[in-house]
């Protein structure tokens, strides 16, 4: 957890690299052979080429975004006549360059998106699993930072159970389920 003197990791205030985001070798090839099978990336056959990734700029909340250039009228009509989709551009946080396999993964999962699954799914979620894993908790440097700034940030710093009285930091940033003394339902 983060020190009282500590600043807390502010998404906006990370500095935009001077060289532009990388692909790592192999990456769009993979998340395209995941995709042999999936009826719903209608932009497959081109995406690999209408791509440009760049980096986010003064973003606060989003480690990603996927922008198609074309209107959300024309996109549409493009997506159901399985058509070019034009130009995509994937923006990517620069703070993802401190954890590369968090940097992976959410470049698949915007990559995902620019193939035409666009909706946050089950099926969405399982093909960057298997192209990309995200890193544990425990693994990510960054994604602990992430959570501890999300819990400074936040209102409720402790847990009281209502049954037993027992009291315990935040420690998460979901609500817990039971109380961690007598196991009772919060």
């Amino acid at each position: 957890m983060s020190g009282e003197g500590e600043k807390r990791l502010s998404l906006a205030e990370i500095p935009i690299p001077n060289h532009a985001p990388h692909v790592p070798d192999g990456l769009f090839q993979a998340a395209i052979a995941a995709l042999s099978g999936t009826t719903k990336a209608v932009f497959r056959p081109w995406i690999e080429d209408r791509i440009t990734v760049i980096w986010l700029e003064g973003e606060e909340k989003r480690l990603g975004m996927t922008r198609f250039e074309e209107g959300p009228n024309e996109l549409a009509r493009r997506r159901r006549l399985r058509l070019d989709p034009g130009e995509v551009t994937i923006g990517l946080h620069p703070i993802l360059l401190e954890d590369e396999r968090m940097y992976a993964h959410t470049l698949v999962h915007e990559f995902l998106h620019a193939a035409g699954l666009t909706a946050h799914s089950a099926d969405h979620d399982a093909l960057t699993h298997s192209v990309a894993p995200a890193p544990s908790f425990k693994e990510s440097p960054l994604l602990q930072r992430m959570r501890d700034g999300v819990l400074g940030d936040a209102k409720k710093q402790h847990w009281t159970c209502k049954s037993c009285g027992y009291e315990w930091k935040r420690t998460t940033v979901r609500r817990p389920t039971r109380c961690h003394k007598c196991a009772r339902p919060l």
